[in-house]
């Protein structure tokens, strides 16, 4: 089934590559991505500990309405992430404890949003993660179609159907989908390299010389 408002979704993200993104802190993601993807820091994690990892299914809404996003919650698949972009209208609580008890359901991976939602204390009890701009108590309409599965803009940056989205605790980093295999390499290479860090500086060795910065703050260097 497609429409000129709803795309069917061709790609996922490989689900060894999601098992390893699981596993990898979002800003070594965003590092090792170019410093590319992350999302504006007022998208931020609803529920302490909720980390959230998929596949992105894109979701345009008007402002204070919310029939795309039910839309979205049936036709997504399993693993998805749904990334919903509001026009950053925060005065709304365009999802709520049904729709996390539906999405639940079906086997989605979360939520990402740059507008409001509400019903948050339920979150941690349904174990679904929600990274979004606010809360807001106050009622949505759903009357106005959107669009499903076309790219958008969510925290400022560009993500299409089937990019991988990561959130934790530091925030939400969005990473092309044919660039996934490389930045988990990336990835895995930086949290190598840091765990050596981390060993030397608890051994006592100083930070200034680890990463080569002594040069720029010896106080006996000629300006």
């Amino acid at each position: 089934m497609e429409a000129g408002w709803f795309k069917e979704q061709v790609q996922q993200v490989a689900q060894d590559h999601v098992d390893i993104a699981r596993t990898l802190p979002a800003a070594t993601l965003y590092e090792a991505n170019g410093q590319r993807g992350a999302l504006d820091p007022a998208i931020r994690q609803m529920a302490p500990g909720l980390k959230l990892c998929g596949s992105a299914f894109t979701v345009r809404c008007q402002p204070g309405d919310n029939l795309t996003l039910h839309a979205a919650v049936a036709f997504a698949k399993p693993g998805d992430v749904i990334v919903a972009d509001t026009g950053d209208f925060s005065d709304a609580g365009h999802w709520g404890e049904i729709l996390t008890v539906a999405a639940k359901s079906r086997n989605l991976a979360g939520l990402v949003i740059n507008g409001g939602v509400r019903d948050i204390a339920t979150l941690g009890v349904w174990e679904f993660p929600v990274f979004a701009r606010a809360v807001s108590m106050k009622a949505t309409t759903k009357r106005i179609r959107g669009l499903l599965n076309h790219p958008l803009v969510c925290g400022e940056v560009e993500i299409a159907p089937g990019d991988l989205l990561v959130g934790d605790e530091d925030g939400v980093v969005a990473i092309r989908h044919s660039e996934i295999t490389d930045v988990l390499q990336r990835a895995h290479e930086r949290e190598t390299k840091e765990a050596r860090i981390m060993g030397r500086v608890r051994d006592g060795e100083l930070t200034i010389d680890l990463l080569n910065m002594r040069s720029l703050v010896d106080p006996d260097a000629v300006e």
